[in-house]
């Protein structure tokens, strides 16, 4: 991998990381355009593109992280931890998906462009059906909603399906407030990538962190964490505003021409 297919991948999965069109599916896409194969080399990449993009989360909302950890230092019962709880019972399903089906999970991101475009065009149908929906709104998100937008994040492993895509759209149908729905799905997906992405990187070591870096070069390493870092900040200040203007449709359209395209590809 040279810089310049680093500087892409970094681009595509920095937009794509908030923008709900899937990263994993452009990742895979683009990867196949640049004829790169699966491997070690290829994990430990998009190990250091998903922390890049976790630290762009971090940088935007960093005032509401700030007074989530203010209020959960006050030891009492306030919104803070409300939400703090309602973040960690949203984990939930993730989890469990990650802990009993993370090997065949895996094995499904080598299966080529058809499970992608087919996942694509389902996220095309998620935000359509989100965007014609009008629930009445609900002014906070519950705790029963908070675990149902986690399962959605849960199936968002599969590559092609978005993970903010799917999440902002379950929390739509269900009428929760637009405007607190991206925050809540950006900020409720920074434990379950810090955590897979140590429990990757303990495989990397594993087999040997050098080996595993065998195939990117120091300076396509730091050219594609920049970008990621960069566009992923870039893409949450704009997907937060686009999700309070309800203008998810145009994405819809983009995700189905992409998926069918995969899916012709495959």
């Amino acid at each position: 991998m040279n810089w310049l297919q680093a500087l892409i991948l970094g681009l595509i999965q920095g937009l794509t990381e908030y923008l709900p069109v899937s990263s994993s599916g452009h990742l895979a896409i683009g990867q196949a355009l640049f004829g790169l194969e699966d491997g070690e080399s290829n994990l430990a990449f998009t190990v250091l593109l998903h922390v890049a993009t976790v630290l762009s989360t971090v940088v935007i909302l960093w005032s509401e992280i700030v007074w989530l950890f203010k209020d959960l230092f006050k030891f009492k019962w306030n919104e803070g931890t409300k939400y703090i709880v309602n973040i960690l019972i949203s984990m939930i399903p993730v989890a469990i998906v990650g802990f009993f089906f993370k090997d065949k999970i895996e094995a499904v991101f080598g299966s080529g462009l058809l499970i992608v475009g087919i996942m694509l065009i389902v996220t095309a149908s998620l935000l359509t059906f989100s965007y014609f929906a009008k629930p009445r709104q609900k002014e906070n998100i519950s705790p029963v909603h908070a675990f149902i937008i986690g399962i959605a994040q849960a199936c968002a492993v599969m590559p092609g399906l978005s993970r903010s895509g799917s999440t902002i759209a379950t929390g739509l149908l269900l009428g929760n407030k637009k405007e607190k729905l991206a925050q809540f799905s950006f900020l409720m997906v920074i434990p379950p990538i810090l955590g897979e992405a140590l429990l990757d990187i303990k495989d990397m070591f594993e087999v040997g962190f050098s080996e595993a870096m065998s195939g990117i070069s120091p300076l396509a390493a730091l050219v594609g964490f920049l970008a990621a870092f960069i566009a992923g900040c870039f893409a949450c200040k704009w997907m937060i505003n686009l999700v309070k203007k309800g203008k998810l449709i145009w994405f819809a359209v983009y995700c189905f021409i992409i998926g069918g395209i995969a899916i012709i590809c495959s």
